[in-house]
């Protein structure tokens, strides 16, 4: 092992000597003998992170992989906080996975070694949507669950996301007790992989009709659909779990419903797409085809584990274009308040929910109706926990973050494509009955409340050397905050790291209300915002930014588009980051 950090031997003999199957043991000296040194430290120089939503990483054997092992110690780490957490009680939790390569097998693992833990485990019969396994653990009183997915991850990778009892991701401070016990594991032999089948029980059809159930509860205008069910709509799981939202689409009503044949596959490899993400313009790629050959006029597709939606629909011009997170967003809020209004269900006592990234023309929207809108962090476990502390007091209509990610109703704490798909398709029948489109009720909705334009940027650092430089970055941001942007003043400079709002012109400061989180916001006087927020799980920063102005008419889209456009070109230039 001559051409391998001391480090790193020590660790692979622990492997090659340790209580671990000769299979793995096999893959490893296999791999020593092709003298593949660069593969072999990547895999073995740190173990694999348990952060605060679970683990995420790279499939193979290694204490920095993804596999039974490191699974096995996430789950043997969990089980222990349960038991602390909850003693003398009958432990219950909920498992699920979608369709990623090796997820079937892993979350037996994981349902082994809960039930070798004596904790009673829910164990779904197939795939399932994220967002169910977050209804399944409220349904079935469960105090935790676990999700096996990477989300829109490349296809080598796999993951294992952990829930509270509120079906919600752990936050503070049972995030970080959870973390504490995975961490206190310091070999396999602790961990109990010999499971108690009389602890598992399988689990499927009979929540996926409560969980449909509820879905149709959320209906605003069945009338509207009743009289458009004929809306042409292509939709595609991209090879996921979203398969799911086909037969919520025709509870709902929806009768014209096509799909992309060749990503209805199921498969973990994603043979269709570079990312199996609706994020990129790629993965709709093959959806907007099928549209454009069906003159259809809504296009949706959904992640992996179905808790993201992008979505696609016919500019002015006929022809297509792709909504970004804030644009669809900001419309499903602005139709869920018009049609509650409508159907005279606000009372004054409802709320909506967006993170501080999110469009501050959702903020806006909300006032105009009276209805409280709360920021929360970057994260949809804040807006899940907002949701539970306030269940019983005020009433959730929807809530959603930039990174298309949107939750209609109480029905869970995560963000859930299934609802959000056909809540959109509600909405596009909605103004097709009042004689316009989806895009026609966005550039109405800005006339109405202002024209608001977001860009997301992510500046990639790599390495140790990469990590220190985005340290330098937000210690330089907070020395020397900037004084002009875009031609505007900063007079406001919140700082979510110190939990205070800085006020230029008056020297006043006040609190962010918030937890802690390495995230700047520079306000200008012309309202402009940009956010400069450190990835937590890659070597990125990311610059949000927000500009707006006024839209006098429809026709005027284009050029105010362009100019706003402009506007934070020239924003990110100031910040030199353009």
């Amino acid at each position: 092992m001559g051409n391998l950090e001391k480090s790193v031997e020590e660790k692979i003999n622990q492997w090659l000597d340790g209580g671990y199957d000769e299979e793995t043991k096999s893959e490893i000296r296999s791999m020593l003998v092709n003298e593949a040194y660069t593969e072999l430290t990547d895999a073995f120089y740190k173990d694999l992170e348990f952060g605060t939503g679970g683990l995420r990483g790279i499939m193979g054997v290694g204490s920095n992989r993804v596999n039974k092992y490191t699974f096995g110690m996430a789950t043997q780490g969990l089980s222990n906080f349960l038991k602390n957490e909850y003693p003398n009680q009958e432990i219950k939790v909920a498992i699920a996975h979608d369709c990623r390569n090796n997820s079937d097998t892993l979350a037996k693992v994981v349902a082994d070694v809960f039930s070798a833990n004596g904790i009673k485990v829910y164990f779904f019969d197939g795939l399932r949507p994220t967002p169910e396994l977050s209804y399944a653990i409220r349904e079935l009183n469960c105090q935790s669950g676990v999700v096996l997915t990477a989300s829109h991850n490349p296809k080598e990778y796999n993951g294992f996301k952990a829930y509270g009892s509120d079906g919600g991701q752990f936050v503070s401070p049972y995030d970080k007790m959870v973390m504490q016990e995975v961490q206190k594991i310091a070999s396999v032999e602790e961990i109990k992989f010999e499971g108690n089948p009389d602890l598992i029980e399988t689990i499927g059809e009979e929540i996926d009709k409560k969980y449909f159930d509820e879905l149709v509860k959320l209906s605003v205008s069945q009338d509207a659909i009743q009289r458009q069910n004929d809306l042409s709509i292509v939709f595609s799981p991209i090879h996921g779990t979203g398969i799911m939202a086909i037969p919520a689409l025709k509870a709902y009503g929806f009768t014209n419903v096509n799909v992309v044949e060749e990503q209805m596959v199921i498969d973990g490899n994603f043979p269709t797409v570079v990312y199996p993400n609706p994020e990129e313009e790629d993965a709709l790629s093959m959806a907007m085809a099928k549209a454009k050959e069906l003159d259809a006029e809504l296009v949706m597709a959904t992640d992996p584990d179905a808790d993201r939606v992008g979505i696609a629909v016919k500019d002015d011009k006929g022809e297509w274009m792709l909504f970004n997170g804030n644009m669809t967003g900001t419309l499903i809020i602005n139709y869920m308040l018009t049609a509650w209004k409508k159907a005279g269900k606000l009372t004054g006592n409802e709320y909506i929910v967006k993170t501080i990234v999110t469009s501050y023309l959702i903020d806006r929207i909300a006032a105009s109706y009276g209805v409280e809108c709360f920021n929360t962090l970057t994260g949809f476990k804040y807006i899940g926990e907002l949701i539970t502390d306030l269940k019983g007091k005020k009433t959730f209509i929807a809530g959603g973050e930039e990174s298309y990610g949107y939750l209609i109703g109480e029905h869970v704490r995560d963000k859930d494509a299934i609802v959000s798909a056909v809540i959109i398709a509600e909405m596009a029948a909605y103004y097709k009955d009042q004689g316009s489109s989806l895009f026609e009720a966005l550039l109405d909705m800005y006339v109405e409340h202002g024209f608001f334009r977001e860009k997301l940027i992510s500046v990639t650092k790599k390495g140790k050397e990469g990590a220190e430089e985005i340290q330098q970055m937000m210690a330089d941001f907070r020395a020397n905050p900037p004084k002009m942007l875009g031609g505007s003043p900063v007079t406001v400079l919140k700082d979510y790291q110190t939990q205070t709002v800085h006020f230029q012109d008056t020297g006043k400061t006040e609190s962010t209300n918030l937890p802690a989180s390495n995230v700047l916001q520079f306000i200008t006087e012309d309202g402009s915002i940009v956010s400069a927020r450190p990835s937590g799980t890659e070597p990125k920063i990311k610059f949000y930014c927000s500009v707006n102005g006024e839209l006098s008419s429809r026709e005027d889209y284009p050029v105010q588009a362009e100019k706003l456009d402009q506007k934070i070109t020239v924003l990110l230039k100031d910040l030199g980051v353009g």
